[in-house]
């Protein structure tokens, strides 16, 4: 007996399940999201960065900081302010000439000036200390700027991310429930052939509606996180859309480009000021062994009975103690100078096997993205194609049909997740010097395009 023809509705499901499913895909990044109706301008990644550096009040703080190590330093540089001392001497409190200013001839009123002389390579040094400080201060803020573009660029691409991944979910959950349909008109149809949809899988076509309802809210939660995320470093609306991924191609960084690149590594660049700075302290306290002299001229008045008088002091502290004390100061000031030299040079190795790693996954990464738009991605869909065209012809089961888009669609998501670590490590790379990104928009585009 001849087979009878399968329900147009068993057949038509699939084919409107497929042609929604792929528009909604391919509308991945073109779609408009909220907020571009309501006439907010989208904000790109350049621009994010730029509002994060212009917002950041860590960058202010340091700012600050210099300036207060300069104005110090001004002051450092000059003399200490002179002593004006008033003096009663020699008063008698016993006697007929008790408490008496003029009887007794040793009693006058004096006035004095004292003035302390510390050495000009003194004051110098004391200057470059101060300089210092606001050098590292300065680069301070060099190593606060490049981690802040560097987790704004994150932010953005993690939420760019995010909002991809809601949008493949939610495709998934329309195609979900066009699966229920499919199902449940599959087994009202009756038929009983093979092909025919059992009961079972339309319980199981239930279960990943309500699997993919439960990923999606999931993934909103985390959508809605990232923006606020991105928000906390630019100060814009939470809910203000993303501008198109930019263009260009992103070049891949020399071995040559990364050595010149290392010796300006923010995090090397404060050891440095630092050193600098422990060896201005050095230089000090050397300075500092040398006694200040100071000098005192006092003018005493014993008028009307006797004669004025004129006195000159000089004074110079003894520095009797010097090998326990002063000497010991200054070692103790190599010796922090020895330890920040240490530190900088292995923080050096550190950073340049750390950056070397980047730029190997980094390119990985980039070599799996291209591999899953020339391959993989492809033939997903050439197998979705496939098996659809064998449901129709009959040798093939909805679920068959149903299987290949949920592995096609957890493919676009397997891209997402590779896209998103592959931009994570151009983003270290691209801002590992504050600034060294002046043209983000011609250099991100490989990671952070997505699947056509």
């Amino acid at each position: 007996m001849s087979r009878p023809p399968r329900p147009v509705v068993s057949a038509d499901v699939p084919t409107r399940l497929f042609h929604t499913t792929a528009l909604l895909i391919a509308l991945i990044l073109v779609v408009p999201l909220p907020g571009l109706a309501s006439g907010i301008e989208p904000i790109g990644l350049a621009t994010a960065v730029q509002a994060a550096l212009a917002r950041s009040q860590a960058l202010s703080a340091q700012a600050a900081a210099a300036r207060s190590a300069r104005e110090a330093a001004v002051a450092a540089g000059e003399r200490p302010d002179p002593v004006l001392r008033l003096s009663l001497e020699n008063l008698p409190i016993e006697g007929e000439d008790r408490f008496s200013t003029t009887r007794d001839f040793m009693t006058s009123k004096s006035v004095s000036l004292a003035q302390t002389l510390p050495s000009l390579a003194k004051r110098q040094s004391r200057t470059q200390r101060f300089e210092t400080e606001a050098q590292l201060a300065l680069a301070t803020r060099a190593q606060r700027a490049a981690s802040v573009q560097r987790d704004t660029a994150l932010a953005w691409l993690e939420r760019q991310a995010q909002e991809q991944r809601v949008t493949l979910l939610r495709a998934q959950l329309t195609e979900s429930r066009l699966q229920v349909k499919a199902a449940e008109a599959s087994v009202r149809s009756g038929q009983p052939d093979a092909l025919s949809t059992p009961p079972s899988d339309t319980l199981s076509a239930r279960d990943a509606v309500a699997q993919v309802q439960q990923a999606l809210l999931g993934a909103e939660a985390e959508l809605q996180n990232a923006r606020q995320t991105l928000s906390r470093w630019t100060g814009t609306p939470a809910d203000q859309p993303l501008a198109a991924a930019p263009a260009g191609t992103l070049q891949a960084l020399t071995n040559a480009d990364m050595a010149v690149r290392q010796q300006q590594h923010p995090d090397l660049a404060v050891l440095r000021a630092s050193e600098s700075a422990a060896e201005a302290d050095a230089e000090l306290a050397r300075r500092e062994r040398e006694p200040d002299w100071s000098v005192e001229l006092m003018f005493s008045q014993r008028r009307p009975r006797y004669a004025n008088m004129v006195s000159l002091a000089v004074s110079v502290p003894l520095t009797w103690d010097r090998a326990q004390r002063q000497d010991r100061e200054v070692a103790a000031r190599l010796a922090r100078v020895d330890e920040l030299r240490a530190e900088r040079e292995e923080r050096a190795r550190e950073t340049l096997a750390e950056t070397e790693r980047w730029q190997v996954a980094w390119r990985a990464g980039l070599a799996q993205l291209a591999l899953l738009d020339r391959e993989r991605l492809p033939l997903a869909r050439q197998r979705v194609q496939l098996t659809l065209a064998a449901y129709r012809g009959g040798s093939a089961r909805l679920a068959d049909v149903l299987a290949e888009r949920r592995a096609a669609l957890a493919l676009e998501m397997e891209r997402i997740e590779i896209q998103l670590s592959t931009a994570r490590l151009w983003a270290q790379l691209e801002y590992l010097i504050p600034g060294s990104a002046p043209q983000v928009a011609a250099a991100v585009a490989p990671t952070l395009a997505s699947a056509d």
